[in-house]
């Protein structure tokens, strides 16, 4: 069913580009040399947040891997630093920590002795490299909880330290169960690149903001970013699958 979902999203936007009255749909016609423009327009900005959100993405797997480990160890100080760093960063909702990260940021690198200017580009991996990684943290959390305790003393009588244990016994094992939960986090940083824009990212959003401005016809426009980021989505997900399948996450028979 999802396959027809997006041809026939277009045929219905498409089919009223020549009404009349308050339908405005010429604007993203690409039977016409304007409607054709405003589409390369729109589309121009998916390169952005495609890179943008597979970079914070990367950033984000590494970075909710070093944050889980000491959560797991048997030190009670390590994992209080896990505790505070993932109860922290999840109680800041995204927007707040952009503005802080783009505008506040090079203060404080200032107060330390150091220019470093952030630019939209940058901000917006920042923060959505830092927001995911506490919920990245817990993905990884439950998946190495989920292993078997009986591996870990497997390990250890063989002499294995924790962190040997972690990379050849456990994680080989955790990464199969949290592969779907992390795909659907790096869908979730997909859409909340949408927040750039307020930075001045030149993304999907900020296109669409931009051509907003300009032909005033909020509805047309704003439908077809909506189809964009379904594309984008669904491309993701079947991409998921796949990787499932070649990995054996899928164990459905």
């Amino acid at each position: 069913m999802k396959k027809f979902f997006v041809p026939l999203m277009l045929l219905v936007l498409l089919s009223g580009c020549s009404a009349s009255g308050n339908w405005g749909w010429y604007v993203i016609d690409p039977r016409t040399n304007g409607g054709w423009t405003n589409i390369k327009f729109l589309i121009s900005g998916m390169g952005s947040t495609i890179l943008i959100s597979v970079i914070a993405a990367t950033i984000s797997i590494v970075l909710g891997l070093i944050v889980a480990l000491p959560g797991q160890s048997g030190n009670r100080w390590l994992r209080l630093i896990n505790r505070i760093y993932v109860e922290f960063v999840r109680s800041i909702p995204l927007l707040p920590m952009l503005f802080w990260v783009f505008y506040g940021l090079p203060i404080v690198f200032k107060s330390m002795g150091f220019n470093i200017p952030i630019d939209p580009f940058w901000g917006a991996i920042i923060t959505l490299a830092i927001s995911d990684s506490a919920f990245t943290a817990e993905i990884y959390r439950s998946g190495i909880q989920s292993i078997a305790r009986g591996q870990s003393e497997a390990a250890q009588t063989i002499g294995l330290n924790y962190y040997q244990t972690m990379r050849y016994v456990i994680l080989p094992q955790a990464v199969r169960r949290i592969l779907p939960p992390l795909a659907n986090q790096f869908i979730y940083i997909v859409k909340m690149s949408a927040f750039a824009s307020v930075i001045g990212m030149q993304e999907l959003t900020r296109r669409a903001n931009e051509l907003v401005v300009t032909e005033y016809r909020p509805l047309e426009i704003y439908s077809l970013l909506i189809v964009e980021y379904l594309v984008l989505v669904l491309i993701i997900s079947a991409g998921v699958r796949w990787l499932e399948r070649k990995m054996g996450a899928d164990e459905r028979v």
